[in-house]
């Protein structure tokens, strides 16, 4: 390959990776404005936490369909789709004088994030098939992943305090006009991965619909109650729809998910590890900020900065040293060494007191916690499509991304609810309110850290060290049988 293509693939890389980060930071830039959104659009306590959830409802429940839609009709164009739309919805939001609007526009913003995050790994893949490229170009989309919320979070609090909350969606304009651009030149045309292939209707409707009600009935488990009908109906019918799912899915001939995909060992282990890694991961991001803001009384910005430790070990680790990790000790021992000092990073955090020190109580674990990310996403992303064949790769790649985001939903979810409780439990035992938050804080980052370790362990016992050549072109573990 010459000098000239060398580059262009890793510029591509780049402008992936800037069209990936966009859809991370939403996930996270809006939480410092809700304030500002909800004096400016008149929002009640009850319905501003729908800025928040239209994004994660559509997000959430379109990632398969949208990873399967670039099998079928190419990934560049898949990606050139989601990046456009996602702009223009982005232009809504900030014009948006309405609730209404904002949440209808935050919804297809959710929906164009879903089909750029299914796909945009595909492309990396295709893009880089040599080992040594391969896994340094993940350990930099990895980076991505992992720091952009707490970037999000910086960049956020900047906005709306120099500007106002509008600019929180405004900034996205040239950074998506500019990714469009970039990509249509440096991008090459779609190459036929499923050719002849069917989009599975009926599949892709009712997974789409139990992925929507388990998102909706698991943000609002808090606000309705676990133990609610509505909670419990909801979760009723997602199981109901994932059944059905599953028997479609058996039966037809060109199914939105063969059922073959999880005979390969590495993809089913690390999609497992995926939901645990994510459970944790918010454990560590959404509660610490909690606990950095609430206890220790830091203002938006200042939290940001405390991630900033965090971010630049991860940032060390996608420039090269992930890659050198990988090729030096394969993707087992990496994997599971990161995961176990992501636990310790948590368990740390587990302990840090209502009067606690960055020095002491923060530091430490934000240090942990970086090099737990930095060495464990990189090996983890490679373990989830390294056995695929490359027709296969965007519902590869969209199951990844929907065992992150469901395990990250659910895992905030119990340790919020957790939290809460311990809290509730030890402001009536007497505690001060600052003792009693940290109180909660530290059962929910406890059970983060066990969420942890279970992805260790597995990483240790299940990945396969290797990964043959003829698994990698077993095409017929996905056929229907």
């Amino acid at each position: 390959m010459t000098g000239s293509a060398t580059r262009q693939r890793w510029l591509a890389l780049y402008v992936l990776c800037a069209g990936v980060l966009m859809i991370v930071l939403d996930t996270t830039i809006v939480n410092v404005a809700l304030p500002s959104i909800r004096e400016d659009l008149r929002f009640t306590e009850t319905s501003l936490v729908w800025v928040v959830n239209a994004y994660m409802l559509t997000f959430g429940g379109f990632l398969l369909l949208g990873g399967r839609l670039g099998d079928l009709f190419g990934h560049r164009r898949l990606f050139l789709l989601g990046i456009t739309l996602f702009t223009l919805a982005s232009l809504a939001c900030g014009a948006a004088g309405s609730q209404p609007m904002l949440i209808g526009a935050r919804a297809v913003q959710g929906i164009a994030g879903a089909i750029v995050s299914a796909v945009a790994l595909s492309l990396i893949m295709d893009l880089f098939t040599a080992p040594a490229d391969r896994a340094k170009a993940m350990g930099i989309y990895g980076f991505v992943c992992a720091a952009g919320g707490s970037v999000g979070v910086l960049l956020g609090g900047v906005l709306t305090s120099v500007l106002n909350w509008h600019w929180i969606f405004l900034v996205n304009l040239p950074i998506g006009i500019a990714v469009c651009g970039c990509c249509r030149a440096l991008l090459p045309e779609d190459r036929s991965t499923a050719a002849g292939g069917r989009l599975d209707i009926a599949g892709s409707a009712t997974v789409t619909s139990a992925l929507m009600l388990a998102v909706y009935a698991i943000v609002n488990g808090n606000g309705a109650g676990w133990t609610s009908v509505q909670t419990i109906g909801l979760l009723a019918v997602t199981s109901l729809l994932l059944a059905l799912f599953l028997g479609i899915e058996a039966q037809v001939r060109a199914p939105l998910m063969p059922l073959g995909l999880f005979k390969l060992r590495n993809v089913a282990t690390a999609n497992a590890i995926g939901i645990l890694w994510a459970a944790a991961m918010f454990a560590w991001f959404f509660i610490a900020a909690l606990y950095l803001q609430r206890v220790l009384g830091y203002t938006a910005m200042q939290v940001g900065l405390a991630f900033l430790p965090a971010n630049l070990i991860m940032a060390a680790f996608s420039v090269g040293l992930s890659a050198k990790v990988v090729m030096r000790f394969g993707i087992r021992l990496p994997l599971a060494t990161g995961l176990l000092l992501a636990a310790a990073g948590l368990a740390l955090f587990a302990r840090a007191p209502a009067s606690g020190t960055f020095a002491l109580d923060v530091l430490p674990a934000m240090v942990l916690l970086g090099l737990g990310a930095g060495l464990a996403f990189n090996p983890l992303l490679l373990a989830a499509m390294s056995d695929v064949a490359p027709r296969d790769s965007g519902l590869a790649s969209g199951v990844v991304n929907t065992s992150f985001m469901m395990g990250g939903a659910i895992g905030l979810a119990v340790l919020a609810s957790l939290a809460d409780a311990s809290t509730s439990t030890a402001l009536r035992s007497g505690l001060a309110p600052a003792a009693a938050q940290a109180a909660g804080y530290h059962v929910a980052f406890a059970v983060g850290a066990a969420f942890a370790l279970a992805a260790s362990i597995l990483g240790a016992t299940l990945i396969r060290t290797g990964v043959k050549a003829r698994e990698r072109r077993r095409g017929t573990a996905l056929e229907r049988s």
